[in-house]
């Protein structure tokens, strides 16, 4: 009886112990008396549906792939707009010859053809790719636990909010504001916004220069830090793509939040010594110019009457 123990514990022993592995519905064809198939003849490809009816990619990736090439197509607005805004004032000698620059370069990116293309219909994707997102990622999470009732998915937690989506949530009202006051507004007053240019923005400063400073300052400081912050996540240079483990792992992830956020406070600067720094300096337009300007600004909803 102990001689058949230790000889069925040495079987044992000599057993390897192995993962398990699928079984191929295809298996690969031996080839030379070899199981192994050869270099040159590639592993067979399984293909996926999607809930779209796509074949290949699931939901979420071709929501994800909307919302970051519709940024690449807004990057190119904004690289225009703070040139605009920031380094012609800067580089300038005076207001007048950065606006007559702005008003140059504008129709490149405010034509009929250009501004959906490259300004309102890649926002609204962005936005509207980021809210789905986050909608079909909580479907999934109730879905998975099971959560068929009302009273259920209540008690589902919903997918936390980064800190970039958070900043991008704040950012589209000041957006729509900033877009209402500057390109709405003369359109809906005047017909049309081609005499709006630095003097406007410098006139609003003089008239109410405490609330177009903060308004100013949330705005460039909300956006600067979405927009890199989003592209450092495109990019793979968020501390969050680092995989790695243990010290080294914590000390990159450390030095890419700092990094990221330098960069995000660079750009903040640049923005702001050219919009802060020239342009809410210019002063108060007088003559009609000004009080056309007066008109329109009093023509803002709810706040139009303190400005």
């Amino acid at each position: 009886m102990a001689r058949r123990e230790s000889r069925s514990n040495g079987l044992l022993d000599a057993l390897q112990e192995l993962e398990p592995s699928p079984v191929e519905d295809d298996p690969i064809s031996v080839e030379k008396d070899s199981y192994f198939p050869s270099t040159s003849s590639p592993p067979p490809q399984l293909t996926r549906s999607s809930t779209l009816g796509l074949s290949g990619h699931s939901t979420v990736y071709y929501l994800t792939r909307i919302q970051k090439y519709s940024s690449y197509t807004f990057t190119i607005f904004l690289a225009f707009h703070i040139s605009n805004t920031s380094l012609l004032p800067l580089s300038a000698p005076n207001l007048p010859t950065a606006s007559s620059y702005l008003l140059l370069t504008r129709p490149y990116y405010q034509s009929p053809l250009a501004e959906p293309l490259i300004i309102i219909t890649p926002l609204i994707l962005h936005i509207t790719s980021g809210i789905l997102l986050r909608f079909y990622r909580r479907r999934a999470v109730t879905k998975r636990y099971g959560a068929d009732t009302h009273a259920l998915r209540r008690g589902v937690a919903w997918p936390k909010v980064s800190g970039t989506s958070a900043l991008g949530y704040l950012l589209v009202p000041l957006v729509v504001g900033h877009a209402f006051v500057n390109r709405v507004l003369p359109l809906w007053v005047e017909g049309g916004s081609s005499g709006i240019g630095l003097e406007y923005v410098a006139h609003g400063f003089a008239k109410s220069p405490k609330v177009a400073f903060v308004g100013y300052t949330v705005l460039v400081g909300t956006a600067a830090w979405h927009f890199v912050w989003g592209w450092a996540k495109w990019l793979g240079l968020n501390p969050e793509s680092v995989t790695e483990q243990g010290v080294e792992g914590g000390l990159r992830r450390k030095r890419r939040w700092y990094v990221v956020n330098a960069v995000s406070a660079l750009l903040a600067g640049l923005w702001m010594a050219g919009g802060l720094g020239v342009v809410g300096r210019g002063g108060e337009m007088k003559g009609w110019v000004g009080k056309g300007y007066d008109e329109l600004y009093r023509r803002i909803p709810i706040f139009g009457r303190w400005l």
